[in-house]
């Protein structure tokens, strides 16, 4: 019996599942390498050897037949397969680890643990990218990526749960000289808050304050674009701030911040470390996540919040 895959490129199949992955002939050129009609020849070249369309042309894009369909499950397998084989052969834990993650928890987080991991990991060099940019990790060039998500799924991903997201008040030493020894949060209304609106609206509501005077509903003087930015603002003007007491969990063990209650928001999902599948078994991807998850069981602040998230 003849191989069905005699005189079938490997090129050809790999340049057919980036065009159904992407659902465009450019697009695919684009991800390749290649021109726009080196694609459409490579997959005009396997419609003939196959004898029978794979693609449906449309005015711009292009649909699989079910054929294509039928092909495109198989190739998507195959190349990832592929993928991951050649990257278990040719990683041998050097090179670089590229990640992408949220700003505060890079600054807050991540960086000041790094030293560590590169300590443990001295043949791996480390890229952080910590733009507000949500990065395509099956596209981009990053290894890895740190996220906030309610339940962690994204099509090609693997994801582990890190810790809750959850966000509460954070104070100043001179905030909370201004509470007293005893607060209640309508003492709140009292000091000066950094934030969103929205942000207060929703903390004050989870306080039974929905129905508080007019001025607890009021805009806060100050927002930023991220935590770390508004949780500077109010330690400079001796605010209150809404910030993950993970994320600061340092700041409130030195003192510099306080949690005056046990009152949050934003107490659905949390971080993430995602990856492609297809390179959960990749050396370095592997031990950065080995790493990262001993580290989050090493920070009291992390299992504090995991311990009252599973207490319900």
């Amino acid at each position: 019996m003849s191989d069905p895959l005699a005189n079938i490129a490997l090129s050809a199949i790999r340049v057919f599942e980036a065009a159904a992955r992407l659902s465009s002939f450019t697009r695919a050129a684009e991800e390749l390498g290649m021109s726009q009609a080196a694609v459409s020849w490579q997959v005009k070249a396997l419609e003939k050897r196959l004898d029978q369309p794979l693609f449906r042309r449309l005015p711009r894009e292009v649909a699989l037949t079910p054929a294509g369909e039928r092909l495109a499950r198989a190739a998507t397998e195959a190349m990832a397969a592929l993928r991951s084989a050649i990257g278990d052969i040719t990683d041998s834990g050097a090179g670089v680890l590229s990640i992408t993650v949220l700003q505060t928890f890079a600054t807050q987080w991540l960086a000041p643990r790094l030293g560590a991991f590169q300590v443990a990991h001295p043949e791996i060099a480390v890229r952080l990218d910590s733009s507000q940019k949500l990065a395509d990790l099956m596209r981009e060039e990053f290894d890895v990526g740190i996220r906030g998500s309610r339940d962690g799924q994204w099509p090609g991903l693997e994801s582990v749960y890190l810790f809750p997201s959850a966000q509460t008040v954070l104070a100043t030493p001179q905030a909370m000289a201004a509470l007293g020894p005893d607060p209640r949060p309508e003492d709140l209304l009292s000091v000066e808050r950094v934030g969103s609106e929205g942000e207060w609206k929703a903390w004050f509501a989870n306080a039974g304050l929905a129905a508080a005077p007019a001025d607890a509903q009021a805009a806060p003087r100050i927002t930023a674009d991220t935590q770390v930015l508004e949780m500077a603002t109010a330690v400079a003007r001796g605010a209150v701030a809404i910030g993950s007491p993970v994320m600061f969990g340092a700041d409130i063990a030195a003192g510099r911040l306080s949690q005056p209650f046990e009152i949050y928001i934003s107490d659905v999902g949390g971080y993430w470390l995602a990856y492609p599948s297809d390179r959960r078994r990749t050396r370095k991807i592997a031990a950065f996540r080995a790493w990262l998850l001993d580290h989050v069981r090493a920070d009291p602040a992390a299992q504090r919040q995991l311990a009252r998230r599973a207490a319900g």
